[in-house]
């Protein structure tokens, strides 16, 4: 007959519960040890974009500077396609281990709006650590427009109604939403005509064969100086300093309206706070620098450095603002 197994003590009991509590909080210990250790590699971060863009551009001059502050190489990779959401998706289906990153832009607001079977939720799959930069668009006509402001434009555009146009860098884009956005507040009747890229739409307004668009500044300010094209307003909080005599959309007597191109530090959700803290803070220190600041006022962009909880906030609003414009005028990519 076999014999009972022996009952487990009190004593050693209590010994296995110690034990149990030492190992989880080994685990812990070294889980933290090793984000505390962070980075201990080198950090991909993805552009959605081609190499030589805008945005390509700004992920170039964070990147080398970012390494010296983490001691670690951070290599820039180039994933374009699927407006901006083939990089996107590949970064939040990464591990969120912080050492794959994305460089988000507008584009990941807007397109959560346009695309029906998009890969990613902006908000729900990623952890947004801090805004990089933001550059507010231009409002420009070609030079045989005879409005010099924003109320003889819309006066103009009134009185020739589904006779003008504007151009963008192609359908679903900012460009595309802020002329939407100014059909809607102004009540106009124009023609959307979408171009492949910002330099032909650009081309197009020059030429006379368009009669106006929203530009990026950092985009149409040499355009701008040269006098090839005018600007009516600028779409931002603020006038540009290349600019000063420029009034923003708003003091033209169009409230909150505001048209940025931005970007910033995206990584997966669930990647620990404290890395996300370590990058936040690295970032940041980054974008104070005056360096920094002369860097992007040549590109007429404003270094902006918020906090992951504000960054959050930006790009909740930014969601929600474009989502209603492009259900209020039509927009979207049927994919």
């Amino acid at each position: 007959m076999r014999a009972p197994s022996p009952r487990l003590s009190p004593l050693n009991g209590q010994h296995l519960l110690s034990l149990i509590i030492f190992i989880f909080c080994w685990l812990g210990a070294n889980t933290t040890l090793a984000q505390t250790n962070y980075p201990e590699r080198p950090i991909r971060l993805i552009v959605s974009f081609a190499a030589g863009g805008p945005t390509d551009i700004f992920a170039r001059l964070v990147a080398v500077r970012l390494e010296k502050e983490l001691g670690q190489p951070i290599i820039v990779e180039n994933k374009p396609g699927g407006g901006s959401n083939i990089g996107s998706e590949f970064v939040a289906r990464a591990k969120p281990d912080g050492y794959t990153l994305l460089l988000g832009t507008i584009a990941n607001t807007t397109n959560m709006a346009l695309y029906k079977n998009l890969g990613y939720d902006t908000e729900r799959d990623f952890v947004h650590i801090t805004q990089i930069m933001s550059s507010p668009s231009i409002l420009v006509v070609n030079n045989n427009v005879p409005a010099k402001n924003l109320a003889e434009l819309i006066a103009y555009v009134q009185a020739n109604p589904g006779k003008l146009s504007y151009a963008s860098s192609g359908a679903g884009g900012l460009q595309h939403h802020a002329g939407e956005l100014l059909k809607l507040r102004a009540n106009l009747d124009m023609l959307h005509i979408p171009y492949k890229g910002a330099v032909p739409a650009l081309t197009d307004v020059m030429g006379g064969n368009v009669a106006m668009g929203f530009k990026t500044a950092s985009g149409v300010m040499p355009t701008i100086l040269n006098g090839k094209v005018r600007a009516i307003a600028v779409a931002g909080r603020q006038r540009l300093a290349q600019l000063p005599d420029l009034p923003t959309m708003i003091e033209s007597g169009m409230p909150d309206f505001e048209v940025d191109s931005w970007n910033g530090l995206f990584a997966p959700a669930g990647t620990p706070p404290d890395i996300i803290a370590k990058l936040a803070k690295a970032t940041i220190a980054i974008l104070k620098s005056d360096e920094i600041a002369e860097k992007f006022k040549t590109i007429s962009a404003v270094p902006v450095g918020s906090t992951p909880e504000q960054f959050k906030q930006y790009v909740h609003e930014e969601v929600v603002k474009w989502g209603q414009v492009a259900k209020q005028a039509g927009v979207s990519i049927d994919q």
